[in-house]
């Protein structure tokens, strides 16, 4: 294994003080662990909060700051975050309004943010409630989860959400907002080639050179099926295939992500784009916003994931409000 590192157990520490020097303008650092929070706190709005393992950035603490989210709780790599991680996160990011808790669902990260959210409403008072993002079309189950994964559409629902949160809306319409998204974003992913969790040592799965994996997910489960690689404009074919099957994306606007999973050049993301974009208009399918990048990574792994969001005019105008986190600046 090679890695730029120090010490395996000091990985997630020192990234997140990396991260916290880098933008001290957006983040702040708890005082009591690895909790990421906005830099100035905005006090009498809702409070987002979302999380997961390490080793997917930018996600989710380069999604903190004005316009998405409040804080951000990572676990160790690939591994949900400890119930009293949570819990700091919700006291920290509260600024008397509630707190809305964007959970993908993956069965330890639901368990661990609903226990959190239990002690702060029974201990401090706070108004927390909930959304479980689940986009991937890929499969039902997995390794991690009972029903569909939750995957990079999940950013969609942080920049939506969080704008909403900003104008002063309710707890309960910042909630119904999110919700929406989650009912119109779909996502599924492949990849050519594995990564290594630094605490593992040796990659998560094996794959030949000649092979891909068709709906992996986020952390290397399997997905649909093992198969030949193909060409570049076949693989965007089949993941298209099962995504535009899952919603009637039909005479709409869309805003598409192709999201590299950390080690894909943006040359065969933007390859991958160049595809998308026809299917799209062949289908009469119109296109309103691209985004190309890492925005959900599973650390090295070489592979992308698509991901379509179906959108009406509420969601077209948060979609585009102002946002300034580390990871997404959009005025």
């Amino acid at each position: 294994m090679k890695k730029i590192i120090n010490a395996v157990d000091q990985v997630e520490n020192q990234m997140i003080d990396g991260l916290v020097k880098a933008y001290p303008q957006y983040l702040k650092k708890h005082t009591e662990g690895n909790v990421v929070l906005r830099a100035e706190k905005k006090v009498g709005k809702v409070a987002l909060i979302s999380g997961g393992g390490s080793g997917h950035e930018p996600a989710h603490a380069g999604f903190v700051g004005k316009g998405m989210l409040d804080a951000a709780v990572p676990g160790a790599v690939f591994t949900s975050p400890a119930v009293d991680q949570v819990y700091a996160g919700l006291q920290a990011a509260d600024g008397g309004a509630g707190v809305l808790m964007i959970i993908k669902n993956y069965t330890g990260d639901v368990m661990n943010f609903e226990m959190a959210a239990e002690m702060a409403r029974d201990m401090d008072g706070i108004d927390v409630k909930q959304v479980v993002v689940n986009d991937d079309v890929a499969v039902k189950d997995s390794l991690y989860t009972v029903g569909r994964r939750g995957v990079a559409g999940t950013i969609f629902v942080h920049k939506i959400a969080g704008a909403l949160a900003e104008t002063g809306a309710s707890l309960d319409e910042v909630q119904a907002v999110a919700q929406k998204v989650i009912d119109n974003v779909r996502t599924m992913g492949m990849a050519i080639k594995p990564c290594t969790i630094p605490a593992a040592g040796v990659p998560g799965f094996e794959i030949a050179d000649d092979e891909m994996e068709i709906g992996i997910g986020i952390h290397g489960e399997p997905g649909v099926e093992k198969k030949p690689l193909e060409s570049a404009d076949e693989i965007v074919d089949t993941l298209m295939e099962k995504i535009l099957a899952d919603i009637d994306f039909a005479g709409s606007e869309v805003a598409v992500m192709i999201n590299g999973c950390g080690g894909t050049p943006l040359m065969e993301l933007f390859i991958v784009n160049n595809h998308v974009a026809d299917v799209l208009a062949d289908k009469g399918i119109k296109v309103y916003k691209t985004m190309v990048g890492n925005y959900m990574s599973s650390l090295e792994m070489e592979g992308f994931s698509i991901t379509l969001l179906k959108l009406d005019d509420q969601l077209k105008e948060l979609l585009d409000a102002e946002a300034e986190t580390p990871a997404w600046v959009a005025k």
